[in-house]
């Protein structure tokens, strides 16, 4: 059943038209008075609708049915992912959102691919919500990850929220993930291409943050950040077999 994030309050038996982007993606569906969608409010809740009216430009939708379904992992993952190139930050935020991740914060690093400026910077990130927001559809995710703002390196560190654990990924005073003890919440943070410099791993350290690795051979940063939010989900979250 054709799945879409609708940002706002929904209730049982009420009428009212789907914005005016995913209307389009439902007359792309060629979908038709009568037929079923599933609605959700990125918070957490799913609705059954019915379609009862399709114009040019509008559709007009019924709630018929509230939804109680648990998809979320009760691992809460902020992944910091510095900034790479397009493509791979682009990848990284999709697949990451598919992973299970809580949040995501962009970081500018020394050797991050990017530079940019306010105006690039707000548009990226407009830009990864919405890459986000397509993953939840796809994925079944009923929570939306935020995609915070891009921060600095440092600015990151010295704004962090508290989290149980926070690693980063190196080669270096490294240990394994299964030698850690089980968190209810993790601040993953993984370099760009070319890894994090050493006076950024020496930073994070004084931070709190822990180093990791899960082998010996050299991961791209979209790569590392993939399977090691998979890696935590099997040790700690929702693809841990009871």
């Amino acid at each position: 059943m054709p799945r879409f994030y609708v940002p706002s309050a929904l209730n049982q038996l009420y009428t009212f038209s789907l914005p005016e982007a995913t209307a389009r993606h439902v007359q792309v569906l060629r979908s038709q008075p009568g037929d079923m969608i599933e609605l959700f409010d990125g918070l957490g809740m799913v609705y059954l609708a019915e379609i009862m009216a399709m114009g040019k430009k509008n559709v007009d939708v019924l709630i018929r049915q509230r939804l109680e379904t648990s998809v979320e992992s009760p691992l809460s993952i902020t992944l910091w992912q510095s900034v790479s190139s397009s493509d791979r930050m682009d990848l990284t935020i999709q697949k990451s959102v598919e992973l299970g991740v809580t949040a995501i914060q962009p970081v500018l690093t020394e050797r991050s691919s990017q530079r940019l400026n306010a105006e690039r910077a707000e548009k990226k990130q407009a830009r990864w919500q919405e890459i986000a927001v397509a993953a939840c559809e796809q994925s079944g995710r009923t929570v939306v990850p935020k995609i915070y703002p891009v921060r600095p390196f440092d600015a990151a560190l010295l704004a962090q929220s508290p989290a149980d654990l926070k690693l980063l990924m190196s080669l270096n005073r490294t240990q394994a993930l299964n030698q850690l003890p089980p968190p209810e919440s993790v601040c993953l943070l993984i370099g760009p291409e070319g890894g994090l410099s050493n006076d950024e791993e020496d930073l994070a350290i004084q931070y709190g943050f822990q180093a990791i690795s899960l082998g010996k051979r050299v991961l791209r940063t979209e790569t590392a950040s993939l399977a090691a939010l998979a890696a935590m989900q099997m040790l700690w979250g929702d693809f841990k077999i009871a």
